[in-house]
Formats: structure tokens, C-alpha cells, sequence
């Protein structure tokens, strides 16, 4: 099941550019600060890490994450040296009075493929108390309908909590209503800032899997998930029980992320170069001002390791989907301190457990 293109290079690369931002959100992976840090890698670096991976085949699509990437006067100039180079080039910004029509003109212009905003709330309420900032839930909507009004298709990214699951229905009319293409629930990994939040037990978690793929077929967007990739056994249980055929399920959206969790397919570049296996897994495998980024990515004993679907322990390393899932490794790190370890979300018992 899992690709052997994802030996040779990620199919997704997430880029922290910056962690300067103007918001200071509950669950920040990034410990994001007002200002930019010295150490962060210069235009001239990040011109060479581009170079770098445009000569991986397939090339990955590169995300541009912070922080807020907006905080580096030369995001539209890398976002046109990748697209240039034959990346594909997203931006996840911040929802901030920085993103202006014109700054989006000029993101569409220099070929950006799509962008994401974070939802956590159907009111300013429950968003702007995730969010910490009064007034950010109106420019998060302001923002998405400037976006989907500039032609880039629009990803909005809600986190699961033990607060938050009990508005997902609301959310989900409200991103009905954008006009989005995707919408990716992420499943709170305890790290940094995220700490101090609660996120779902692992049975609310598998019900509210189960919602979305219900809901999946008649929504007006393709839904993911993000640090929760038994999703994919969930769905691929769904689509066996409609009757699917082997290559109707091979076709599907859901079966394009087999296999993909962090550190297999997923690279992590931190704002000062470090590379990761995901942001949310902050064991550094290499930095880019010492190795190129898909050496590290190729050859690191971490990454290596992370691609490797039967050294897994406990459930997931018995589990019958290991390979297509893996269950966050993310998560299991920040559960356990052990990498390889089960993921403590899933509640699926393994026949050979």
C-alpha cells in the first residue's frame, strides 16, 4: 500500500517561513511571537532549499506556514521562485488585516495553487476564544470570501478539542456557506502550546470520524484530517460496505493519502532550517544550512525509520492497516516519548493484538 515515490521524496513539504504572527492562539505549534528571529533562514537559503527540491521526481507541493508567513517581505517572491521551478506553491496565513485584496491578487499572480484559513468556532465567541484576538472570527470570514473571490481555492482547518467537537455541525454549515474546496479537521497533538488544551478521548474521536464520513458525500467540499489518519481505515470500511470496487476505492480522494503520515511523505522545515518528520514531531533529523532537505529526507535514520510501517509497537505495529494509516507518530511521541509507539486516538483492536 505504501508508495515507493514516498522513499524518494515527500509528497508534501511544510514550510515555517516565520513564527512572527500577530495572534497567539491556545493550541500554537509554533510558539509563535510578534517579532521575526534573526535565525531565520535568509532569501538566498530558501532559494536554495527550492532549487533543491524541484529536482525530486514527482517535485512536492510545498506549504508555506508560520508563524504567519505574510511577516517575510519576500513570500511572494518565493512563492514565485517555486511555482517557477515547478512546485506547487500553497500559503497558510494568518486570518489578519494584512491579507488584502491586493496582497491576494499578487499571491494568484506569483501562481499560488491554494490557501488555508483556520475556523475553530461557528461564532466570534468560540472562535475568538481559541484564537485569543477579539475580532478575528469576522476577518477570518472577511479573509476566506476575499480569497474564494480571487479565484485560489481555499482550505479552512478547524482543530478537535474536547471543546470544540461539539460545534462541528455549526462549522461545518458555516464552511458550507464559504465556498471552500477542502475542509481539514485537526486533531489536537499536545505539543507547545497545545499542551494545555484536551482533546477528544478516543471514542468521541472514532464517532466524530465516523460523522464525517457520513457527511462526506453530500458536503460541497472534500473533507480531510489532519493527525488523525485512521480516517482512512474508516473510510475504507465504508466504501467496502457499499459494495466499491477495488479500483473505485483505488480512484477515490481518500486512497490519495494511503500511507502518508509523518515522516513518510510529510517533511517539516522549521523557520531556522531545522527539518522534522511533521510540526507537530520536533525531532530534528538534519538542518538545511548543513544537508540538502530530501538527503535528510532520503537518508536520515529518523525519516528512515518513520517509513518503515512494520517497526511500529503495540497496536499499531499489529494493526491489519498499518500500512495504509500508521496512526499519528506525532501523537505517540508526545504520548508516550516513544515515536514508534501506538497511537493512543485509535480504539481499533487489531485482530493479531
Amino acid at each position: 500500500m505504501r508508495p515507493a515515490a514516498l522513499d524518494a521524496a515527500p509528497a508534501r513539504v511544510y514550510w515555517e517561513l516565520t513564527r512572527a504572527c500577530d495572534l497567539a492562539c491556545r493550541h500554537c505549534r509554533a510558539s509563535a511571537e510578534p517579532r521575526r528571529d534573526p535565525d531565520e533562514l535568509t532569501t538566498g537559503e530558501c532559494h536554495a532549499v527550492l532549487r533543491d527540491l524541484a529536482t525530486a521526481d514527482p517535485r512536492p507541493r510545498v506549504v508555506f506556514t508560520g508563524g504567519d508567513p505574510l511577516k517575510r517581505p519576500d513570500l511572494l517572491e518565493l512563492v514565485g521562485t517555486g511555482t517557477g521551478l515547478g512546485l506547487g506553491v500553497s500559503v497558510a496565513p494568518s486570518a489578519s488585516v494584512a491579507l488584502t485584496g491586493d496582497v491576494l491578487r499578487a499571491l494568484k499572480r506569483a501562481g499560488v495553487e491554494a490557501m488555508s484559513l483556520s475556523l475553530d468556532g461557528s461564532t466570534p465567541a468560540r472562535h475568538d476564544g481559541v484564537r485569543s484576538v477579539l475580532g478575528c472570527f469576522g476577518w477570518t470570514l472577511a479573509a476566506a470570501q476575499r480569497v474564494v473571490a480571487a479565484g485560489i481555492p481555499l482550505q479552512i482547518n478547524t482543530l478537535v478539542t474536547a471543546d470544540t467537537e461539539r460545534d462541528l455541525e455549526e462549522i461545518a454549515k458555516l464552511v458550507a456557506r464559504l465556498g471552500v474546496a477542502r475542509w481539514s479537521l485537526f486533531f489536537l497533538v499536545p505539543v507547545d502550546r497545545g499542551r494545555a488544551l484536551r482533546g477528544p478521548d478516543r471514542a468521541d474521536a472514532e464517532r466524530i470520524l465516523r460523522w464525517v464520513a457520513r457527511g462526506a458525500a453530500g458536503w460541497p467540499f472534500t473533507v480531510t484530517t489532519t493527525e488523525a489518519p485512521h480516517f482512512r481505515r474508516i473510510m475504507l470500511e465504508r466504501m467496502r460496505s457499499e459494495g466499491r470496487t477495488g479500483e473505485e476505492i483505488r480512484r477515490s480522494a481518500v486512497a490519495r493519502s494511503f500511507g502518508i503520515r509523518d515522516g513518510n511523505g510529510i517533511m517539516f522545515i522549521a523557520a531556522g532550517g531545522d527539518v522534522t518528520p511533521s510540526g507537530f514531531l520536533p525531532l530534528a533529523a538534519g538542518n538545511v544550512r548543513r544537508a540538502p532537505a530530501l538527503a535528510i529526507y532520503r537518508e536520515s535514520p529518523l525519516f528512515r525509520l518513520l517509513r518503515s510501517p512494520d517497526a511500529l509497537h503495540g497496536r499499531c505495529g499489529a494493526c491489519e492497516y498499518r500500512s495504509l494509516c500508521g496512526g499519528s507518530r506525532a501523537r505517540a511521541w508526545a504520548a508516550t516519548g516513544d515515536v514508534l509507539g501506538e497511537d493512543p486516538l485509535c480504539p481499533w483492536q487489531p485482530a493479531a493484538a
